[in-house]
């Protein structure tokens, strides 16, 4: 929603008398650029929502990690963050000082620095950063540079969605659920510095957030011109994704990208109506999806694994109508 207001104001800041703002409300990314010499760019972006789990220090690490993964998937490195919380008056202390703790270290774990934040009062409890990071101008990934032929790969098994839902319906297992925060506390920072180790090979990337695998797989087609081809048995899930999927339980998230992302999609017919909906199923501190070049494949997976780093080849890019998927 947000996003669809402010870009109403684009006239006010247009591209002609901002031109440093590389990305923005007029040239909308995971994060906003805006280049400060020939050297050095800002990335700056916010991020924060309510608790997806119910340990408070993993919270904070989990919103923390979501926070700093925009600024990785343009290819930058965190610098500085700022807390963004909202908290009822009546919570004991406790629990927020273990939500900042876990915000805290995760933000150290990314070389960067806490430097303050900003609360309100609310009824319900929501925890997050403002990140700015730094790179150089030339060196930014974006979405919209995904080109025909490229293979795509992500860096996180998908289903997190599914599982916390699980978890607040009560019938989540303790293996599921810690796999499951596991995965969402992990910095996208090794997936990124192995992408970066492939220079000009990796053409586009983004995370995989609130609009699952289609919406933010759509959106990277869409700014690139081009369609994808995703290949579901590819596609990585956690633990407990399907066995959730299959019995009904999704995320009131997942209904709301199927309305919008559903038409975009070929080829999901065949799929019994669980599989089509894990499809949609939003993430929190989901991993990158990268579009590297036919010839970089291999030194990314390679560059990947030796550092530990999880991934999955799940597609590849096409010439075609843009924004486009095809399941095959």
């Amino acid at each position: 929603m947000l996003g669809e207001l402010v870009g109403s104001l684009a006239n006010i800041f247009s591209p002609a008398e901002f031109p440093q703002l590389l990305a923005g409300i007029a040239q909308p990314d995971d994060a906003a650029v805006y280049q400060l010499d020939e050297d050095r760019a800002v990335i700056a972006t916010a991020d924060f929502f309510p608790p997806v789990v119910d340990d408070p220090y993993e919270f904070g690490a989990v919103a923390a990690a979501n926070a700093l993964s925009d600024v990785y998937a343009m290819g930058g490195d965190p610098l500085l963050a700022l807390n963004l919380l909202c908290w009822p008056a009546d919570q004991p202390g406790e629990l927020l000082k273990e939500i900042l703790r876990g915000g805290a270290e995760k933000v150290r774990e990314a070389g960067a620095v806490l430097a303050g934040g900003h609360s309100v009062a609310d009824q319900e409890p929501k925890f997050g950063l403002v990140v700015i990071g730094l790179a150089h101008p030339k060196k930014i990934w974006s979405k919209g540079g995904a080109q025909p032929g490229d293979e795509l790969v992500l860096t996180k098994p998908l289903g997190s969605g599914t599982i916390t839902t699980a978890l607040k319906n009560g019938m989540a297992s303790a293996a599921h659920v810690a796999a499951c925060v596991a995965v969402m506390a992990q910095l996208n920072r090794t997936a990124m510095l192995a992408g970066r180790r492939m220079g000009g090979a990796l053409h586009a990337a983004t995370d995989i957030t609130g609009f699952g695998i289609v919406g933010h797989a759509h959106e990277m087609a869409a700014q690139s011109g081009t369609s994808f081809n995703l290949r579901w048995d590819a596609l990585p899930w956690l633990d407990g994704a399907q066995q959730y999927a299959r019995a009904q339980i999704y995320p009131g998230g997942t209904t709301r990208n199927i309305e919008f992302y559903r038409q975009w999609l070929d080829g999901a017919d065949g799929l019994a109506a669980w599989q089509q909906q894990l499809l949609f199923d939003p993430q929190t501190s989901g991993g990158l999806l990268m579009a590297v070049a036919p010839a970089g494949l291999a030194g990314l997976l390679h560059a990947l694994q030796s550092s530990g780093q999880f991934y999955a080849h799940i597609g590849s890019v096409s010439a075609g109508s843009a924004g486009r998927l095809r399941l095959a």
